[in-house]
């Protein structure tokens, strides 16, 4: 993503801390990464409290490295995220929003495979404008969203929807059963799901 598109993420992920801020559960519990991809995959913020966390400037250029990103991705989940021990209660399941816009450029099969296969985390796949492969974002997860409209508006009623599946998901983790699926509130009309 370059120019207008990937300054409304930036702006996207500063109105997503700004809303979650003001909700006690999320506050209490959520914690916030971020990870980009281009020509490498690279952790700009590592997982950190909801009070802590500080929106990163985001740059885009390159490639789509997705298997890099994905490998990345689960590293991360097994080294930040908490296990459940016997001596222990450990982190809810990561709730993992993937956007791209474009098609993988490495070899991404064995780390999609590997991901949706091994690692315990809800991933949300969103294919953005008219260049991103859905189809291949469906080897990554089950729930693969498209929205073709990059503006501004779009953008921003993304987000939105964003905060409102993290408070969701915030509000009932507690309760939730290690399998048992996420139900996300509607989606706004800028997204829509690929079969």
């Amino acid at each position: 993503m370059t120019g207008a598109p990937i300054e409304s993420v930036k702006s996207g992920i500063r109105e997503l801390h700004n809303e979650l801020m003001g909700d006690p559960q999320s506050i209490e519990c959520a914690f916030l990464s971020v990870i980009t991809f281009d020509s490498q995959a690279k952790q700009l913020v590592p997982l950190t409290e909801l009070g802590s966390f500080s929106p990163p400037d985001l740059e885009a250029s390159g490639t789509t490295s997705l298997g890099a990103a994905l490998t990345l991705l689960k590293e991360r989940i097994e080294n930040e995220v908490n296990k459940t021990t016997e001596e222990q209660k450990g982190d809810w399941k990561p709730l993992v929003f993937l956007l791209t816009d474009g098609a993988a450029t490495d070899d991404w099969e064995a780390a999609a495979d590997t991901i949706k296969q091994t690692v315990s985390c809800t991933i949300i796949c969103v294919a953005c404008g008219e260049g991103a492969e859905a189809d291949q974002l469906k080897r990554v997860s089950d729930t693969v969203l498209v929205m073709k409209d990059m503006s501004p508006d779009a953008f921003a009623a993304f987000f939105k929807w964003v905060s409102s599946s993290i408070k969701t998901h915030s509000a009932k983790a507690a309760t939730m059963k290690e399998d048992e699926v996420l139900e996300l509130p509607p989606a706004p009309a800028v997204i829509t799901i690929h079969p």
